[in-house]
């Protein structure tokens, strides 16, 4: 399996967990500058967590000479995220020679669910 650098996903100080055919997960260990003004993990930082992780997923999948990039994501918040860390976790449902479909579920420090999401990625060339 190819080794990918994600620098942005790397500022944000999450980090990729497991990364195999189908399949990524990606943890991120909660700090203060992620929090939103009720102490709560802010949507943005939860947004960008679960389209890495499906961008992993998604390329995990994917020969040498292709990569992927989002056509769409959408993300059900479906409690606060609070907690130490939490853990995205990504598998593709069907992809095919131009799309890639995902799903993406976080769970929180307690293995609350607290986000779900579907995602579309776009295959193409690597360049």
């Amino acid at each position: 399996m190819r080794e990918i650098v994600f620098p942005f996903l790397e500022h944000t100080g999450a980090e990729l967990k497991s990364f195999s055919k189908g399949k990524a997960e990606v943890e991120l260990h909660v700090k203060s500058y992620h929090l939103q003004h009720k102490g709560f993990v802010h949507g943005g930082v939860i947004s960008t967590l679960m389209d890495n992780t499906g961008w992993y997923a998604a390329v995990s999948a994917l020969e040498e000479n292709y990569t992927a990039v989002t056509m769409e994501i959408k993300i059900n918040y479906l409690k606060p995220a609070l907690g130490k860390y939490l853990l995205a976790s990504a598998e593709i449902k069907r992809q095919g020679r131009t799309t890639s479909f995902v799903t993406i579920e976080l769970h929180d420090d307690k293995n609350a669910l607290i986000a779900y999401a579907t995602g579309t990625y776009a295959i193409i060339e690597d360049q």
